[in-house]
């Protein structure tokens, strides 16, 4: 059985695949009656706070790139994976930069070509999402040779 999100819960991404990934601002608490993820990754400079759901955390500091970039390409490979069949949250502080960065990730991995996928996610997540030249240049660089 599968536990995926609604297409039209907020924040939802469909990949081209149909899997769909959910991004999110934590500094925004979840209102009442909204869905919980059943895996969470996070993106954040300093360890989050527990949650009672499964939940990798990725050491990623506010408009930067990930500290251990192996990791953080092990971390998306395992949420795109498992986005398959359960409800995987991708998370920043804000939502946007961090976690649009990982989203574009996402969709690398989903056969969006690396060229494309930021305007991808834009179109489709966040008109502002990905905040920096650098985060642009990790997803270019994310294809199956790089970051």
């Amino acid at each position: 059985m599968t536990e995926t999100w609604q297409p039209t819960d907020p924040g939802v991404l469909r990949l081209p695949s149909g899997r769909l990934v959910r991004g999110r601002g934590l500094r925004r608490p979840l209102a009442p009656g909204t869905p919980t993820p059943s895996y969470a990754l996070h993106l954040l400079g300093r360890r989050p706070a527990p949650v009672p759901w499964e939940c990798r955390w990725v050491r990623w500091p506010d408009f930067r790139l990930p500290a251990d970039r192996a990791d953080a390409r092990a971390a998306l490979t395992e949420a795109w994976a498992r986005a398959a069949g359960q409800r995987v949250e991708i998370a920043c502080g804000g939502g946007r930069g961090r976690t649009g960065t990982a989203l574009a990730c996402l969709a690398v991995l989903d056969g969006v070509p690396p060229a494309e996928a930021v305007d991808f996610v834009r179109r489709h997540y966040d008109r502002r999402a990905v905040e920096t030249p650098w985060q642009k240049r990790y997803v270019l660089r994310f294809g199956p040779d790089g970051a």
